[in-house]
Parts: structure tokens; sequence; C-alpha cells
């Protein structure tokens, strides 16, 4: 499978974006996808994970409430809504695929897309 994350772009304190993240080739649907930042200087977060059966979504603590994680079946494509943005949600967004629902680790994260940047002005 391959992921594309897409969507990225600069934003002011308090703005929304959403980000795409779309999948080619055979992905499980025992899978799911997790959206995971890394801003300048820090390590890779996890933000947000999503089962592709089912739903059950979960999220990063400096996330909750603000983001939400989401698919489109018959698109095969996941998206991150980002609402209330702030300054340090600035970094580059990626998704990948695990099947380990739940984890929060990037090592049990596979199939790293390209990742798209987002940048909240202050």
């Amino acid at each position: 499978v391959q992921l594309q994350a897409s969507g990225g772009g600069l934003v002011q304190t308090g703005g929304s974006l959403r980000l795409s993240c779309a999948a080619s080739g055979r992905i499980f649907s025992s899978s799911s996808i997790g959206w995971f930042r890394q801003g300048p200087g820090k390590e890779r977060e996890f933000v947000a994970g999503i089962r592709l059966s089912g739903r059950s979504p979960y999220y990063g603590d400096s996330v909750k409430g603000r983001f939400t994680i989401s698919r489109d079946d018959a698109k095969n494509t996941m998206y991150l809504q980002m609402n209330s943005l702030k300054p340090e949600d600035t970094g580059v967004y990626y998704c990948a695929r695990t099947s380990e629902w739940g984890s929060r680790r990037p090592r049990d994260f596979g199939s790293w897309g390209q990742g798209t940047l987002v940048t909240v002005s202050s």
C-alpha cells in the first residue's frame, strides 16, 4: 500500500485545515491509519488514528476536541479535520498504516507517505 498526504498550507491561529491521506494498493480492513506530525526540532508525534473496519478513532492529548479523523471508503481516503489551530500545531504531517489499533508509537507504523507541511502563524 502507498499513502500520500496532502492539504497542508499556511493558516492563522484559530483557523482550520483539512488534510487528506489517499491510499493506493491493497490495504487490509484489519489495518488502522494514523496521522503523525513532526515539528521543527521535535520528535514525531502521534496525532490521530482510525480503524479501517468500523471507526474507533483515537487522538493524541494535544489535539483532542480540536481535530477529527475520518475516512471515505469509496475514495479510499482518510481525512484529518483540524480546527482551532495553534502555532504549536505547525509541522510536517504524515499518514501511515499499522496493524496494531490503538498504537501511538511511530515504530509500529509503516507505509509512510510523504508528508504535507502545516504552518500556523501567530
